[in-house]
């Protein structure tokens, strides 16, 4: 039977203990134990707010091999990869193929041909390690009664793995390829073939609609900037005749009274200096966007979009059935998107998530001992962030990355965007029920439609009381809590090294909790809330993506189709666009609720009777779980247009993409 020297090393250490103790509750010779243990992985996990991508914000000074994901996360990433370069190879033939598209290809018939082999022996590699690795997993099931050749079957996995981080590494390469000419104006025909043997995401059909427009705000991959306005801003005078015009039967000063008015700043993309790709100039405001809902409405509908803060400059557009006023509108529309996939990449997803994760991931390996309640409970949900992270950091957000070529800031300012944010990041302002309600949007009868909204209180309710009942079986009392000298040193870490704003002192079991359930929150649906509908809405470049190539108009009327296409993204950058977000938003490893060990044979990650035990806290996590999925599948057969992405089955438990 197979045995792998990794999986009887790493039995215990691999898995939570068997019973979670509280450093004061142990006898100095376990206390001296823990610190030993500590001391070691301080020596692994080391601070670094130096990376130079994002330098200010603390990560870790290098990856840690027991950081680097399994072999399964390998095969079901390198799988997808394998469907994005076919799919780049089958459009470069059909470009090839078009006199007026043959420039946006620069790799030859022969190269492409080449690389279809590669995909080849990489499909074969990958198809026989899964094979065996299926079987082997199957018969080291039982690592009580393993037998066999251990140093050999380790050895074997070991290379396994190897062979598929390398072939990761070099998809990684041919994903993000993209041309370097200057393309002809595109059609959105054009831009859909881009898709020809991957599915064209439905939204590439609907994204000119206003409702479309209007929807992203509340069940986007944004879905967390608009807030409710009583007032409008100075610097935004829409009037009552404008208002008026839009939304039949209502006054902009009811609308107000009763609520009903919503708004998208995005002001804070400031920092962003525009930058150029291939001698292109990009293009980036901070534009204002209102939306209201109408009397009797449930859905918001587009009020009002001010293309730049300075309303001097910059004229009020609204929607308008007057042909010489279409086409305008849409351009502006164009406008907010592309702010609106800055603010999401770089703050929302990357900052928010990733960056925030990453830096409690490296305080709890530093400051709590493998047999504390919350490293067992916390662990999980770091499961591939840091290695992806690093991934991230030196090849994303680096300079001739994605996030340079497509999106429109220089990358030094890009970089500089993503740090602030991230540094200003306020821990318990963020979580849920407090940042919904900051943004005045948490009263469901003012707002019916915000799908973002209900489904992460479904999810937020049953991870937070997952949380309340693992810490009370842990700590007896509120004394406990204050008296756990790790945990005091992880808050003070977290506060100092990590710097996360607004962290405090823990100090009672109901804080707690509510700590624990932020960081599972934020490392698992959070950010499967930011990430997923990258596939779906923003694969296709022309409905949302990172930078404008024309300047943002300056007058509604007198513009025409051509005008608008001309402010879209290049072929090839659709192309790089379309292959990193289908990639990114296509990884589903885990779901919330799986709790596993991440080495083979991947044991249940929880061993005491207490959480594990019939009708013990876990499983009645995953049965809360299994009803949060039945509200959000009923709830999206209900919906014009369903929202997936909190549905539990769809949540990974940790950021692991």
């Amino acid at each position: 039977m197979f045995q792998s020297a990794q999986i009887l090393a790493t039995a215990s250490a691999g898995r939570a203990a068997r019973h979670p103790t509280l450093p004061q509750n142990d006898t100095p010779a376990e206390q001296a134990k823990r610190a030993e243990q500590i001391a070691a992985a301080s020596a692994k996990y080391v601070w670094d707010d130096n990376v130079p991508t994002l330098e200010g914000v603390p990560l870790a000074q290098s990856v840690d091999a027991n950081e680097t994901p399994t072999l399964e996360w390998f095969a079901i990433l390198i799988g997808v990869g394998i469907k994005i370069v076919r799919n780049q190879i089958a459009v470069n033939l059909s470009h090839r193929e078009d006199p007026d598209l043959a420039d946006t290809v620069t790799a030859t018939a022969a190269e492409d041909s080449q690389v279809s082999e590669q995909l080849d022996a990489i499909e074969a590699t990958l198809n026989r390690v899964v094979a065996q690795h299926g079987k082997k997993r199957d018969a080291s099931a039982d690592i009580a009664e393993a037998v066999g050749d251990a140093a050999a079957a380790s050895a074997e996995y070991d290379d396994h793995l190897a062979q598929l981080k390398g072939h990761f590494e070099a998809l990684c390469q041919l994903v993000m390829r993209t041309g370097d000419v200057s393309p002809p104006t595109p059609s959105l025909d054009n831009y859909r073939a881009l898709f020809d043997t991957l599915p064209v995401p439905g939204f590439a059909y609907q994204f000119m609609a206003d409702e479309a427009f209007a929807r992203m705000r509340v069940a986007g991959p944004n879905s967390v900037l608009i807030k409710g306005i009583s007032v409008l801003p100075e610097n935004f005078p829409v009037t009552a005749d404008q208002y008026a015009a839009v939304v039949n039967g209502d006054t902009l000063e009811t609308a107000l009274a009763d609520g009903r008015v919503y708004l998208s700043d995005y002001a804070e993309l400031s920092v962003l200096k525009e930058g150029e790709w291939d001698g292109l100039p990009k293009y980036i405001t901070q534009p204002m966007a209102l939306f209201a809902v109408p009397p009797g409405g449930a859905s918001l509908v587009p009020v009002a979009i001010q293309c730049d803060q300075d309303s001097g400059s910059n004229p009020i557009f609204t929607p308008s059935p007057r042909a010489e006023d279409s086409w305008g509108w849409e351009m502006a529309k164009l406008v907010v998107q592309v702010a609106d996939g800055n603010y999401h990449e770089l703050f929302v997803h990357l900052a928010r998530t990733h960056l925030v994760t990453e830096a409690i991931a490296i305080a709890t390996h530093r400051h709590l001992a493998s047999v504390h309640p919350i490293w067992a409970l916390l662990v999980p949900h770091f499961e591939g962030t840091l290695f992806i992270n690093n991934q991230a950091a030196n090849s994303l957000i680096a300079g001739n990355g994605p996030i340079d070529h497509i999106f429109a800031g220089t990358i030094d300012s890009s970089q500089q965007a993503a740090v602030q944010d991230r540094l200003a990041f306020d821990f318990y302002a963020h979580m849920p029920p407090a940042e919904l309600a900051a943004r005045n949007v948490n009263d469901a009868k003012k707002l019916p439609d915000y799908p973002y909204r209900d489904d992460a209180l479904l999810v937020w309710q049953a991870i937070h009381d997952w949380a309340t009942q693992y810490v009370r079986i842990y700590y007896a009392d509120d004394a406990a809590v204050t008296g756990d000298t790790e945990l005091t040193a992880w808050t003070n870490t977290l506060i100092s090294e990590g710097k996360i704003k607004g962290f405090k002192p823990i100090t009672s079991r109901a804080q707690l909790a509510d700590v624990c359930a932020m960081i599972i929150f934020t490392a698992s649906a959070q950010h499967a809330a930011v990430n997923f509908p990258q596939k779906d809405l923003m694969a296709f470049g022309p409905a949302i993506s990172g930078a404008a190539w024309q300047p943002a108009p300056t007058d509604q009327a007198g513009h025409d189709k051509p005008d608008w296409l001309r402010a879209m993204l290049p072929l090839p950058l659709a192309m790089e666009q379309l292959n990193v977000l289908t990639l990114l938003g296509s990884v589903h490893y885990r779901p919330l609720g799986d709790y596993r060990s991440n080495h083979l044979p991947y044991p249940q990650w929880f061993r005491d009777p207490q959480i594990i035990g019939a009708g013990a806290a876990l499983p009645r996590f995953k049965a809360a779980l299994k009803q949060v999925e039945k509200q959000i599948v009923a709830r999206n057969q209900q919906r014009k247009y369903p929202y997936p992405y909190l549905q539990p089955s769809l949540i990974p438990t940790s950021t692991n993409i």
